[in-house]
């Protein structure tokens, strides 16, 4: 699971981009509109990355735990 830092940042460039669409779509600018859309895939891939992470890190110690109790 992200720390709180890192889920801070997600939910801040989340927040970003929808503000950021949302201010294109009214104002007719495609630019800033897009500009949010990625903001909010940067969300998006940054979590994904959190979890992946935290997984592999679970799954490194599983190993270690189950290695240590062989010994």
């Amino acid at each position: 699971m992200p720390d709180m830092k890192d889920k801070f940042d997600i939910e801040k460039d989340r927040l970003k981009g929808k503000y950021n669409e949302a201010v294109g779509e009214a104002t007719d600018d495609d630019t800033q509109e897009l500009k949010g859309k990625l903001q909010q895939k940067k969300a998006d891939l940054k979590e994904d990355f959190e979890e992946a992470k935290d997984k592999v890190s679970d799954k490194i110690n599983d190993i270690l735990d189950r290695d240590d109790k062989n010994r």
